[in-house]
């Protein structure tokens, strides 16, 4: 079919010059994003919104081809392929701002609770470090500092922590951890 005929036949609302140009064109426009950093998924939604583009174009009579009909829908996928790019690039701008965001408030966070920690007793500071900071066990904590028991090293644990809690409230506002 020539150009000519497939616009006629859209413009006629025939689906079959839909179908005809899909199965045309498709290597080439899948070519054209899966070289760009696409995938094969990406590539076939960006097809079928260029064609449903061309489509909505011939049907309304707005379609007047001045090249080739596969030049126009390579430069329509083009563009709104090169739209996505643009747009994932902007979204993973937004995530890594956050993630910095994010990284420092922690960051900022873990000084502040070390600070207070400094400020309680040796035994606390041991309990709550290991706990806390090593990821040790309850079990592992009550051996290293020869408790006589995993339920004594708890309740130590539980003292601690709320006298920290107390700490951290007397020295710092609520906004300091709620921004």
């Amino acid at each position: 079919m020539k150009d000519g005929e497939i616009l006629a036949k859209m413009q006629n609302g025939d689906e079959s010059a839909l179908e005809y140009l899909y199965q045309k064109y498709y290597r080439m426009m899948i070519k054209l994003v899966i070289s760009n950093s696409g995938t094969e998924y990406e590539a076939k939604d960006i097809y079928q919104e260029a064609l449903i583009v061309v489509w909505q174009k011939a049907v309304s009579g707005k379609l007047v081809l001045t090249s080739k009909l596969s030049t126009y829908l390579y430069s329509i996928c083009q563009n709104l392929w090169r739209k996505e790019l643009d747009r994932k690039s902007r979204l993973s701008s937004e995530e890594k701002d956050g993630m910095d965001y994010m990284d420092h408030d922690q960051e900022e966070r873990a000084r502040i609770i070390r600070e207070c920690i400094k400020q309680l007793g040796d035994t606390c500071q041991k309990v709550l470090s290991y706990y806390y900071f090593d990821g040790m066990s309850m079990t592992d904590i009550a051996e290293k500092l020869n408790f006589s028991s995993t339920d004594t090293a708890k309740t130590k644990k539980y003292k601690c922590k709320k006298r920290l809690d107390q700490l951290v409230k007397s020295n710092y506002k609520a906004s300091d951890f709620l921004d």
